[in-house]
């Protein structure tokens, strides 16, 4: 799929990504769902599928932080508060430790209660808002939510897709 260029592509890949994403999600069984057998986010490290759920939602609900603050006329403290873009393996490890010990039914289901909260924001913006001015030094808002929300969802599936192979199914 293209870079979203605009408001509709922007709800279109977010949607379809993340409908291509269930579609694999639901391929795993339950008995492997906290089995550490993934490639890590972080050089070296394995994570599970429950990890790679919890670090999708960590991000959903990292976007959603930045869109209350910005909404708010807050500063916004990118990627994070304690972490700089160069620690992006260490902020995956404390997403999945962040949602340690959740159902994995659950993290799916805050993932899409995540996931359509962004949709509802982006549907109340328009388009100038998030494509026609500089939002995060040189990304627009809608880029930085497409960088966190609809590249992550393919990602995965496609991590996913490759885990399920290697395992015969």
């Amino acid at each position: 799929m293209a870079v979203p260029q605009n408001k509709q592509e922007l709800l279109d890949a977010i949607n379809t990504n993340y409908e291509r994403l269930l579609c694999v999600i639901r391929r795993v069984p339950a008995h492997w769902v906290n089995e550490c057998t993934l490639e890590g986010h972080a050089k070296g490290t394995q994570m599970s599928a429950a990890n790679l759920i919890a670090y999708l939602l960590g991000w959903n609900e990292l976007v959603l932080k930045w869109l209350e603050a910005d909404a708010a006329d807050k500063t916004i403290d990118f990627p994070e508060t304690g972490f700089k873009w160069n620690q992006l393996g260490q902020l995956a490890q404390k997403f999945y430790g962040d949602y340690e010990g959740i159902a994995f039914a659950q993290l799916l289901d805050r993932l899409d209660t995540a996931k359509q909260q962004i949709v509802s924001i982006i549907q109340s913006h328009d388009n100038a808002d998030l494509y026609e001015r500089l939002w995060y030094e040189r990304w627009t808002m809608g880029r930085m939510i497409q960088f966190n929300t609809a590249s992550p969802y393919e990602n995965a599936r496609v991590r996913l897709r490759k885990w399920l192979k290697a395992k015969g199914l």
